[in-house]
């Protein structure tokens, strides 16, 4: 499955060292990159042409054959063995690196704007839910599925998408998830029962997967990490700004058109997104080398030309195999991504209960109208840009602590920080949402500082889980978006009766609570990470204060 888990980049400093991160981007693949177990897949790989029979036995001069090696010592050694290897030329714009600016900004734009497209359309239905049970006379619960399948297709769609990827590149996954995206959101506007509304919504949040998987991808296709700064802000704000938007938007149009032009406005937007699609150039490195390749042994009539990826690309079926169980098994074996999966899956399950807390408090608590309540979102924008912008002083913490060597638990200050603050916004959510005497700002209070804790929590737990398995980050992340995913989509079954069967402000209390009980998450790994990650085949070993002489894979630094 495709490996660059851009999230990593939303750390302080990145996740990846350049020499992994370069793997990545070549390779497109994850797992220890050695010469043992590279040579042994190629023995085993039959050849292009029976004449053309590479040898596999040779090892690097001076590198054992289980040790970890560079992909320029990869390439030599394929060399050596008689294949020409396919690189990108210096200063022919081959590479996305060298593209023009204007080129790349094309490129960042266009693929933040499918993300926004993706993030948007998770929740701006959430504008009016109570039109469509009006219109077919059917149960809330019924129609809050269209939310919960959406998001479901967000952990799913993933495993399917990513190892296709590796087959076509981008572009035409691009163009295939965002057509179907596009075509199943018309039968939601156009629906004449609520069982269409639903079914339609499961197939579009599978389709609109595919964007959220790999637009992060593509700016570490086209941007070296000195240049990132700015497009990774704006795919940051697509990302995490993007749900917060939808209920915004979804309220005037609800409120002022109706909850059927919600979906005609998402249609429309769709459209735009679909054009643009198709002018975006292909950017995935190993499919760009591969059709370079494919063309010299055309015009040379030369097997020997081929690329790395090519000599270390597994079938399409192994790739899907590994996409669809390395998470799974890794979700069951490695506490460090059950634990903070589950911290993140409570994380992202709030920012989904506040689409339906937040219409409570407003609307019916306090009398509010759609338009109105869907502003009050703006507070958790805020907190959001705040700790966006206040992230990058992470580095110098990390810096300080890291003077000895780099360890995958000095990630964690933020997140313990955020372990106070989470449970904090939440208390402030219980305790002013449920009185209509109580003024409103102290729920967009809960709200902002809900904001901050989500960005500090997430990017720190992301960057620990990268750090800690960085030689299977694809898979590792994947284990965390699956169960993320599934656990925020049970959120709408249940929300609306959770605040009003125990009560506004007991409900608001039962989650505070749960912060508490699982604050300690981050203190706990930040104690016993190291040994917990000695213990594991796929972790990284690197002990605090050893990083300088330890293992190379955590982090780089």
């Amino acid at each position: 499955m495709p490996s660059e888990p851009i999230e990593a980049e939303l750390g302080f400093p990145p996740a990846l060292s350049p020499q992994q991160e370069e793997e990545f981007r070549i390779l497109d693949q994850e797992g220890p990159l050695t010469l043992e177990h590279a040579l042994s897949r190629s023995s085993q790989r039959p050849a292009r042409d029976p004449e053309a029979q590479y040898s596999a036995t040779q090892t690097v001069v001076g590198t054992p054959p289980n040790e970890k090696v560079s992909i320029g010592d990869l390439a030599a050694q394929y060399r050596k063995d008689g294949v020409k290897i396919v690189e990108f030329e210096k200063g022919a714009g081959e590479d996305p690196r060298e593209w023009s600016f204007g080129k790349k900004w094309y490129v960042t734009g266009t693929t933040s704007f499918l993300c926004l497209a993706v993030a948007l359309g998770s929740s701006i239905v959430t504008g009016d839910m109570e039109g469509p049970v009006a219109t077919f006379h059917t149960q809330q619960e019924i129609v809050n599925l269209t939310v919960t399948c959406f998001v479901i297709g967000f952990g799913v769609g993933p495993l399917l998408f990513a190892p296709f990827s590796e087959v076509v590149g981008r572009k035409p996954i691009y163009m295939f998830s965002m057509f179907l995206y596009f075509i199943f959101t018309l039968p939601c506007a156009l629906s004449k029962n609520v069982a269409t509304l639903v079914v339609c919504r499961q197939i579009a949040g599978l389709a609109a997967s595919a964007p959220m998987t790999n637009v992060g991808g593509t700016i570490s296709d086209v941007w070296a990490v000195e240049n990132r700064g700015i497009p990774m802000a704006i795919f940051s704000g697509t990302l995490f700004m993007g749900p917060c938007v939808g209920p915004l938007v979804g309220g005037w149009i609800g409120q002022r058109a109706g909850w059927r032009w919600i979906y005609w406005v998402l249609f429309i937007f769709l459209g735009v997104c679909c054009v643009l699609t198709a002018f975006i150039p292909e950017t995935l490195a190993p499919v760009i080398l591969r059709r370079k390749a494919e063309r010299l042994r055309k015009e040379t009539g030369d097997s020997s030309y081929n690329t790395i990826a090519e000599m270390e690309r597994l079938p399409l079926s192994t790739s899907l195999k590994i996409a669809l169980t390395r998470p799974l098994k890794m979700m069951f074996t490695e506490p460090i991504i059950l634990f903070m999966s589950f911290y993140l899956s409570f994380l992202y399950s709030l920012l989904y209960l506040l689409f339906f807390a937040f219409p409570i408090a407003f609307l019916e608590v306090r009398g509010w109208g759609l338009g109105i309540t869907g502003v009050t979102f703006i507070s958790i924008m805020l907190g959001i840009a705040l700790a966006i912008g206040l992230m990058p002083q992470q580095e110098k913490v990390y810096a300080r602590v890291t003077a000895d060597g780099s360890f995958p638990e000095a990630r964690l200050y933020p997140m313990m920080i955020g372990a106070f603050l989470l449970p904090s916004a939440l208390f402030i959510f219980a305790f002013t949402g449920a009185y209509k005497h109580v003024h409103w700002i102290g729920v967009c209070a809960s709200g902002f500082v809900f904001g901050v804790a989500m960005i500090i929590i997430y990017i720190s737990a992301n960057t620990y889980i990268v750090d800690s398995f960085s030689s299977y980050a694809a898979s590792a992340l994947a284990a965390k978006t699956l169960m993320r995913s599934l656990v925020g989509a049970t959120v709408p079954l249940f929300v609306t009766q959770m605040f009003h069967g125990m009560g506004f402000q007991y409900a608001g209390l039962l989650l505070a609570l749960v912060g508490c009980a699982i604050g300690p998450i981050p203190f706990v790994f930040y104690r016993y990470g190291g040994q917990i990650r000695t213990r594991s085949n796929m972790a990284t070993k690197v002990l605090r204060g050893q990083g300088a002489k330890g293992d190379p894979d955590v982090g780089g630094h």
